[in-house]
């Protein structure tokens, strides 16, 4: 796999890359796959609010090991058909490197997310992760060389902007623990900016699939050491395995139709429609992620989230729009 949706929009954002033709804007197929698998990626935070539904009290981790085992063997595939034909040849050193950074995005970033959803609506975390772009912006221009202009400067505070009309007045903030949520879901987004920077150089050396895989590799051992102590040992891990059906069911789902496929669909659509494009339908997202939490958790949405949710998007969109009208340049595109 080339890249997640996230990284594609972050480069579509934030980097220097080429727009697509216009024939290219007009592959049906592309697009429909762009927006499919901007759809199913954003059903995500539907899915674990759904688990918790089930299981009020279950762990975040024990969530994050359903998911991770479904999909975890996929990954191992992949990587080892990239190694046989001769892809990301590279040390034992940069190989334990990009697994630490893998833990960094796929285990401690998705733990604080499950964790928020706990505590935030489907629709707000969707929104507050949305947001990400903002983070690779600032910490670009702090620790990495890059700089704000004041189109970005412009989008960030737009984006903002709508979440501080949605805090004011919206009805999607309800919640016993809300700063306890956003804090943890902002700083999953704030971690996943960094990551996608660290990400940048391991990418350009050894490729995005290779690298996906062994990222993914990192976030699972660690995974699974903090299951095994969480759970007690062995017995305990199997014990804490043995839940309903209907939780297994939806976790099936989640590793499947929320991770593998739409992580595949994107790819698909980026190699036909490019990245600038693909990363403008996944504004689909956070709108699906509305329909699926009002029709499905029945989450309450009104008047002042919507403004807020289409200022917010307003903002991001404003990002990508500015990133397809840089020039393509010869340097490494930051990402």
């Amino acid at each position: 796999m080339k890249s997640n949706f996230r990284e594609v929009q972050s480069e579509a954002a934030l980097s220097d890359a080429a727009v697509p033709s216009a024939d290219t804007r007009l592959d049906g197929v592309g697009i429909a796959l762009g927006i499919t698998g901007a759809i199913l990626f954003s059903m995500k935070a539907v899915l674990v609010k759904m688990a918790y539904g089930v299981v009020p009290d279950l762990p975040a981790v024990t969530l994050m090991v359903l998911r991770m085992g479904l999909s975890f063997p996929v990954y191992v595939a992949i990587l080892l058909i990239a190694r046989c034909a001769g892809e990301g040849r590279i040390g034992w050193r940069e190989m334990g490197a990009a697994m630490l950074a893998g833990m960094l995005a796929y285990y401690v970033c998705t733990f604080l997310d499950f964790q928020g959803l706990k505590h935030i609506t489907a629709q707000l975390e969707r929104l507050l992760l949305f947001t990400y772009p903002a983070f690779v912006v600032i910490f670009g221009a702090l620790f990495f060389g890059g700089r704000i202009t004041k189109g970005g400067l412009a989008s960030v505070v737009l984006a903002y902007s709508g979440l501080a009309v949605v805090f004011v007045g919206g009805d999607i903030t309800q919640s016993d623990n809300l700063w306890l949520g956003v804090g943890l879901v902002l700083l999953c987004a704030a971690l996943f900016a960094l990551f996608q920077l660290i990400a940048k150089g391991f990418v350009d050396r050894i490729g995005a699939r290779v690298f996906t895989c062994l990222a993914m590799i990192g976030a699972a051992t660690a995974l699974m050491v903090h299951f095994l102590i969480a759970s007690g040992g062995p017995a305990g891990m199997v014990e804490a395995l043995r839940l309903p059906r209907e939780l297994w069911a939806i976790a099936v789902v989640l590793a499947l139709f929320c991770t593998l496929v739409p992580s595949f669909f994107i790819n698909m659509a980026i190699g036909r429609i490019g990245a600038q494009l693909v990363a403008i339908l996944g504004m689909v997202g956070p709108l699906a992620t509305i329909v699926a939490a009002i029709l499905v958790l029945g989450e309450p949405f009104g008047l002042w989230d919507a403004v807020g949710t289409l200022i917010t998007l307003s903002g991001i969109a404003l990002y990508t729009r500015l990133g397809q009208k840089r020039p393509n340049k010869a340097k490494p595109r930051q990402t």
